[in-house]
């Protein structure tokens, strides 16, 4: 017996399991696998459980990690082959709060995870210099692992709240000849304002199938606006918005909301669905949703995503206090936008398409065109995500909207295809009609070049029609076709307010462009700057303000 080994049981050799029972195993040991430890617990949550503590607790914990990984690997199979169908199950109200609760109790489950791993790694055991470093390495994982999914069910939730504050329950809509047409209205709506006046009125029309867009401008001194058949003001009004100058297309929402709302029973906003309307007949196209923004909303939205960046043509002013309403007369100017590159904050992008003094409408109107611009093209995802919750907030600065919760993932799939897209542009005035037509407009022309425009957007020119080459409709039919590029460059448009041929329409535009050079200096080639400007101001030379800010209209997004 002296001689022979005294043999070990299958349980006393467990006993000695370092991973299970860290006493007997050595300091350095217990150190490494205090690490192992909450590495496996950040990694693949459950396992730590499973083979150095709670066998029980580690299984149960391993099934929801395969699950949870289960439900990632689905969603990222979506986002590859149908994203559009993802973003709806995100933000569908139900189907959100359901996600938000499981993330919230994942988050929960796992810090739970974690604090049981310290547990299992027994920091007494531990040599006394490395308690601080597993433990600090303890805290960070479990910041980073259920701290991060924690954070993002709190983004998810805000991102519900803020669709439930600006979209609506209602039912989806269907494309109109492959295509989304939304009325985005711009205006200030103080608390001491009954009804709203848009000040900026824009139809944004987008390929149902690619993104393309087209943006059509409407003045807001537009007259005799034509209401859609289907419109109950079409009674009122059946020959047009017609009551002379005070009848200007921006009043439409205040009379509605003031004298008319009861033709609109169970509508939440019975002027801005007028306005629409009026809008919709004055184009000649289908018009399904409005999204109507305060200004004060519009410069938090811009601050939000961390300001835009834009190449102006001119200097544009600041407005100061009102002086003569009826001229358009402004004391001393707050402040200018100087010509060049910008990077515009909230404040300053809301004043440079807010602003018309020295200049006409049509140059804020291709300011305005710009700027949309400009938030489309930077509001990527990287700055959606890295500023989501700041975007969120500001977004519910949005005043109204009849747009669906329901289809916010395909029309956020449609922004997606639309970025790097030139849109189409066409302003119902300067540059694309002369100055006069708003006041006696023809619709027939109008209809026609909203078909073309409209055509030119379209599958048919990937299908092979050239950027320049002018679509007009098909001899007796309701279809467009694109007709042959013109042997010579069309003629010069006229300066605003001169006459034009066609009624009033201008020579087909090319899509603005960033090909212009600022006007930086007077034609002397003394720098222009804001002492020069205010200098003029206060010696009452207005006019020789408006010449040296004259191209302030042209605009380019960077």
């Amino acid at each position: 017996m002296s001689s022979s080994k005294i043999q070990q049981s299958p349980s006393d050799t467990a006993m000695t399991d370092p991973v299970r029972y860290p006493v007997s195993a050595s300091p350095q040991v217990r150190t490494k696998r205090g690490f192992v430890l909450v590495l496996m617990t950040l990694l693949v949550p459950g396992s730590a459980q499973l083979v150095a503590g709670d066998r029980k607790l580690g299984r149960a914990a391993l099934r929801v990690t395969l699950c949870a990984w289960a439900a990632l690997v689905l969603a990222v199979i979506l986002l590859l082959v149908n994203r559009s169908l993802l973003i709806s199950i995100i933000t569908n109200p139900l189907a959100s709060l359901a996600i938000i609760i499981v993330m919230a109790a994942l988050a929960v489950g796992w810090a739970i995870l974690f604090i049981n791993t310290l547990r299992l790694i027994r920091p007494v055991l531990l040599a006394p210099p490395a308690r601080p470093a597993v433990v600090i390495a303890l805290v960070l994982a479990m910041v980073l692992g259920s701290g991060s999914l924690g954070y993002a069910a709190y983004l998810l939730n805000v991102g519900r709240n803020a669709i439930g504050s600006i979209f609506s329950a209602g039912p989806a809509m269907e494309p109109v000849d492959g295509r989304y047409n939304f009325l985005m209205m711009g205006g200030d709506a103080g608390d001491d304002r009954t009804g709203r006046r848009p000040d900026s009125l824009s139809v944004l029309s987008v390929d149902a199938e690619t993104g393309q867009t087209a943006i059509i401008s409407i003045p807001r001194n537009f007259q005799n606006a034509q209401f859609s058949a289907d419109s109950p003001m079409r009674a009122i009004y059946p020959d047009g918005y017609d009551c002379g100058d005070a009848c200007l297309i921006n009043a439409i929402n205040t009379e509605v909301t003031n004298e008319h709302a009861d033709l609109y029973p169970g509508v939440a906003d019975p002027g801005a669905q007028a306005t629409l309307e009026a809008v919709s007949g004055t184009l000649g196209m289908d018009i399904q949703a409005y999204v109507l923004v305060d200004m004060d909303g519009f410069s938090k939205l811009i601050d939000a995503m961390g300001g835009i960046r834009i190449k102006a043509g001119g200097w544009v002013p600041i407005s100061g206090e009102t002086i003569d309403e009826a001229n358009g007369i402004h004391g001393m100017p707050l402040g200018w936008i100087p010509a060049g590159d910008n990077t515009l904050d909230g404040y300053h992008a809301l004043w440079y398409g807010r602003s018309r003094e020295f200049v006409d409408d049509y140059a804020r109107i291709a300011r305005q065109q710009c700027v949309q611009q400009a938030m489309l093209k930077q509001l990527d995802p990287a700055t959606l995500l890295a500023k989501f919750e700041d975007i969120a907030n500001a977004g519910t600065k949005v005043v109204d909207s009849n747009i669906s919760s329901s289809q916010l993932g395909s029309f956020l799939d449609l922004a997606i295809k639309a970025k790097g897209k030139e849109a189409k542009r066409l302003t119902i005035g300067p540059p694309d009609f002369d100055a006069s037509f708003s006041t006696v407009p023809d619709f027939d022309i109008i209809h026609e070049r909203v078909d073309q425009l409209l055509a030119s957007a379209s599958d048919a020119q990937s299908a092979g029609t050239a950027d320049d080459m002018l679509v007009v409709p098909a001899a007796a039919s309701g279809h467009l076709q694109a007709a042959p590029a013109p042997a010579a460059p069309a003629p010069a448009a006229p300066a605003a307010g001169a006459p034009a041929a066609g009624g009033g329409i201008r020579t087909q535009q090319s899509p603005p462009s960033a090909d212009f050079t600022p006007v930086t200096t007077t034609p002397d080639g003394e720098p222009i700057t804001e002492s020069l400007l205010n200098g003029l101001k206060r010696q009452g030379d207005e006019q020789a303000i408006r010449e040296l800010v004259a191209t302030n209209g042209q605009c380019a997004p960077l």
